[in-house]
């Protein structure tokens, strides 16, 4: 089985977040990156199927040469190779369409990937790479499990689980359970040194989205107490402030 893994490079979840040129940029001064958490799900259970049912695993990421440290540690937890389309990620779109035009001739059996980034939380690419390939595109997939060219699978759906059943392939947007997250040993590190990590250029692709600027959320506002019994008070602030009723 030939399987393709979709990466993003996001910053750490702990990394203290800035923009400069009037908030049009994301100051990446001081910032960790690390592979997407939702992405690494994928990952981790992509390197499971390969070693129960052989196969190759492939990682993607669209990005410049500071990803690379990242495609590293994913070829440290077990993909076999990768490739980077040298490219800036620009919007849900371009990359979908640089992930498509790579992977329409390559004859991969199964698309994986997280769910969404956790920097934009778009949560589309997967949605639009199966619409410019022509496959099915199941998100958010829990559970995941191959049998010959057949795929059982259990996605989240409002107020429970949905049981489905696919031929292969198809494109997946991963979440947990569906594996555990994988850290990589001291012979992956070692390893992963010497796989191959191909730097393509990018396609001809459209840009639908101009970001204009970015713009921090509001900081907390003091807490208020309410009396247990003053519901009417309560529902008022709800009402008018909170704006949540």
């Amino acid at each position: 089985m030939k399987i393709l893994v979709c990466i993003t490079h996001v910053p750490d979840t702990t990394a203290k977040i800035s923009f400069t040129d009037d908030n049009t940029k994301f100051n990446s001064d001081g910032v960790q990156y690390i592979i997407g958490p939702y992405d690494d799900y994928a990952l981790a259970r992509a390197v499971e199927l390969k070693e129960a049912s052989g196969g190759t695993v492939t990682v993607l990421n669209v990005g410049g040469a500071e990803t690379e440290p990242t495609i590293r540690k994913a070829l440290a937890i077990g993909a076999d190779d990768a490739i980077r389309i040298d490219a800036e990620p620009t919007d849900s779109f371009f990359v979908a369409e640089q992930i498509a035009n790579h992977a329409k001739d390559a004859g991969y059996d199964l698309i994986m990937m997280g769910r969404e980034s956790i920097d934009f939380n778009g949560g589309m690419v997967h949605g639009m790479v199966g619409e410019l390939l022509g496959l099915p595109a199941i998100s958010p997939v829990m559970k995941l499990d191959i049998e010959g060219q057949t795929a059982k699978l259990a996605r989240e759906i409002e107020g429970g689980k949905e049981y489905l059943e696919l031929e292969l392939p198809f494109i997946a947007g991963c979440q947990e359970p569906i594996a555990e997250w994988k850290i990589p040993n001291m012979r992956g590190i070692m390893s992963a040194r010497s796989k191959k990590l191909d730097v393509v250029a990018p396609s001809e692709a459209s840009e639908a989205v101009k970001l204009q600027k970015y713009e921090m959320p509001p900081e907390k506002g003091d807490v208020k107490m309410i009396d247990a019994d003053n519901v009417e008070e309560l529902v008022k602030l709800l009402k008018n402030e909170a704006k949540v009723i």
